[in-house]
């Protein structure tokens, strides 16, 4: 830390002016960093406020500032949302989908992860390059094998059928790869000295030093099977097993069009999300510190 505070120190000193520069430079960016965050909050706060709303006010306040603030506020739109789409149900087949791809991706990839970027074994770089290719690939070049292959398995409008195709993630894969190669390997020996094989290593010293790399993955991972459309319409039936976004896509369409039962119905899918981003977020922006000084 004193090493690095000098360094820092000797910076500024040979290069005053443009320390001096970026101080000047710094209310600038934050103006454009706090209009860009404003673009982004002004829709979530629309929904927000006209879920509070009467379904009559909802648009007849959207071309002014009472289209942010619910001057007549009720809960009607909640209760009327979730009897109308059975909320419950599609909550509970949601959680159920991300928490077993979450869950069972995170040792799934970190293990693949730890065996590319600690272990030697024949093929290592032949499975790597593959890795990285199958990371540029969409989804949607593959749904149809994919769908034809759930019907094979008999797996179609199962809870089976959306989450073990997502279990690995060659994203997911590369993230922990390089975050291992970044630890220092003396841990590692020091545990196969005291006569730790691969796996307890990776149990008892690799995961206790990769939460950062395991908060991120697991936010990545939940924002992209909670918000998963394409997928579930194609391989669902029924409302048994059938996910939030395809439920709501399902509610839009249900007479009588109400548009504030349409934003409770976003809120209550949304919130999920913000509360596993701000249990998360310390580590997750850890993570990405990380890899940023890596790199």
């Amino acid at each position: 830390m004193t090493l690095f505070t000098a360094s820092r120190g000797r910076s500024a000193t040979l290069h005053p002016e443009r320390s001096r520069r970026s101080t000047h430079n710094r209310p600038l960016h934050y103006l454009i960093c706090g209009l860009i965050a404003l673009v982004m909050l002004v829709p979530l706060a629309f929904m927000f406020a006209g879920a509070f709303k009467p379904n009559a006010d909802v648009l007849a306040d959207g071309d002014n500032w009472r289209a942010l603030i619910p001057l007549h506020p009720t809960l009607d739109n909640f209760s009327s949302a979730w009897e109308r789409s059975n909320f419950g149900r599609l909550l509970l087949n949601s959680l159920v989908v991300c928490g077993a791809t979450v869950g069972l991706g995170l040792i799934v990839n970190s293990m693949f992860g730890y065996a590319l970027a600690r272990l030697r074994w024949t093929g290592r770089n032949v499975v790597l390059a593959a890795v990285v290719a199958l990371i540029i690939i969409p989804f949607e070049a593959l749904a149809i094998p994919l769908l034809l292959m759930m019907t094979e398995l008999g797996w179609l409008d199962t809870y089976q059928a959306q989450i073990v195709p997502f279990i690995a993630n060659p994203f997911f894969i590369y993230l922990f790869y390089s975050f291992f190669l970044a630890l220092p390997r003396e841990l590692e020996e020091a545990a196969r000295v005291d006569g730790a094989g691969p796996l307890r290593t990776f149990r008892s010293v690799i995961v206790p030093l990769s939460k950062p790399a395991y908060a991120s993955v697991a936010i990545l991972s939940f924002l992209t099977t909670w918000g998963q459309l394409l997928w579930p319409v194609m391989a669902t039936r029924s409302e048994d097993v059938r996910p939030l976004p395809v439920g709501m896509a399902v509610f839009q369409t249900l007479p009588p069009l109400q548009w504030g039962d349409i934003m409770a119905f976003a809120t209550m899918m949304t919130v999920p999300t913000l509360v596993v981003f701000l249990i998360f977020q310390r580590a997750f922006v850890q993570g990405v510190a990380a890899q940023a000084v890596k790199e």
